[in-house]
């Protein structure tokens, strides 16, 4: 039986875009583009990576099948960006149409004690009882969330320069299906174990910003990608990108010797280990 969610649970509720793939080949397009095995599980919402040749993060998506196609919700990144990239190698042989982009209500739960519910909900219909007693998050405690998480959802870890390993996304990855857009290059970095970096939490009693360099010992360690300051008390939390030399460590120092404890992110998921030979 079903645990009931407790109706105290905060809601993360907001409009994403959809790009709509219509057509049979809707599946196997995707498999070639997005970096999740799309063959399981299609009667659930499905996590998936649109990655650059090379493996960089590009966006984050949710994509729902039905019978007739699959709906693609940008949860982060251009949408603008993807619409145009699929449409450049769309061919007649894919079996499958771009449609026009329309906007998704999306609400999830934002409880750490609870596994996280999610479901897209018409606009025009009500919402079930259960999600209308939640309470919907505000800014501050989305951010808070998202943060403590681990969610790279912001333009400090989408920058184009992260891959999904280093940012906890593993298990948005499959290194068993065939060939999709970056798949060579998450099938090295899994294999020679090759993440320089990964994303921790840090808090702090001193103001920080975005994009300050992080030391240990006066060596580089790291670099802040996003901050949210505290609304009650002095100082801030954030995300950073850690070195991989420097993961042991429970505290990093900022530029004039600011104090920063670190935490793994509840969500991450660690990189996969290289198999010994």
């Amino acid at each position: 039986m079903n645990k009931t969610p407790s109706l105290t649970t905060l809601r993360w509720d907001a409009e994403f875009p959809v790009l709509r793939l219509e057509g049979s080949g809707a599946e196997s397009f995707l498999q070639g583009q997005t970096s999740a095995d799309l063959s399981k599980n299609k009667d659930e919402l499905i996590h998936s990576c649109w990655l650059t040749a090379s493996g960089r993060l590009r966006a984050l998506l949710e994509i729902r099948f039905d019978e007739s196609g699959a709906d693609v919700m940008v949860l982060a990144g251009d949408a603008n960006s993807i619409q145009q990239g699929f449409d450049q190698v769309i061919f007649p042989a894919d079996r499958v149409r771009l449609l026009s982009r329309q906007p998704q209500r999306r609400l999830q739960t934002l409880s750490d004690q609870e596994s996280s519910e999610v479901i897209w909900h018409d606009t025009t219909a009500a919402l079930p009882e259960l999600w209308e007693q939640r309470p919907i998050a505000d800014a501050d405690a989305l951010e808070r969330w998202r943060l403590q998480q681990g969610w790279p959802g912001g333009d400090g870890e989408l920058s184009g320069e992260t891959n999904p390993f280093e940012l906890g996304l593993s298990h948005w990855v499959s290194l068993s299906k065939g060939c999709y857009l970056g798949q060579e290059t998450m099938a090295k970095l899994a294999s020679k174990g090759g993440v320089k970096q990964q994303l921790r939490t840090w808090s702090s009693t001193s103001p920080l910003v975005q994009g300050t360099l992080l030391k240990r010992d006066g060596a580089r360690a790291g670099l802040i990608t996003s901050v949210l300051p505290n609304r009650d008390s002095p100082g801030c939390i954030g995300l950073a990108l850690v070195r991989r030399q420097h993961l042991d460590a429970t505290s990093l120092q900022g530029p004039t010797g600011e104090e920063l404890i670190l935490q793994r992110p509840s969500g991450f998921q660690d990189p996969p280990q290289p198999v010994a030979s």
